[in-house]
């Protein structure tokens, strides 16, 4: 019997501020702090962990290197 693979429905932007979420707590750091490094609003980056911004390439790889990450790796499923 095979497995079926429930497909996953999520955004790309959702994906994207999932993934900033769980890369950020596992530093240890608040939103705030992540802001601060970066150079964006801490209400910026709340707003993108929600899903709520149609956030920019150039701020992604701003908040993807913030985490010590890069884009791809944020935004796989």
């Amino acid at each position: 019997m095979a497995i079926k693979r429930v497909a996953d429905t999520r955004s790309a932007r959702q994906v994207f501020a999932q993934n900033l979420r769980l890369a950020r707590r596992a530093l240890g750091i608040s939103q705030e702090e992540l802001a601060d490094i970066v150079g964006l609003h801490r209400t910026y980056v709340g707003s993108v962990e929600r899903g709520e911004r149609n956030i920019s390439i150039d701020n992604m790889e701003a908040l993807a290197q913030g985490v010590g990450s890069d884009i791809p790796t944020l935004l796989k499923r």
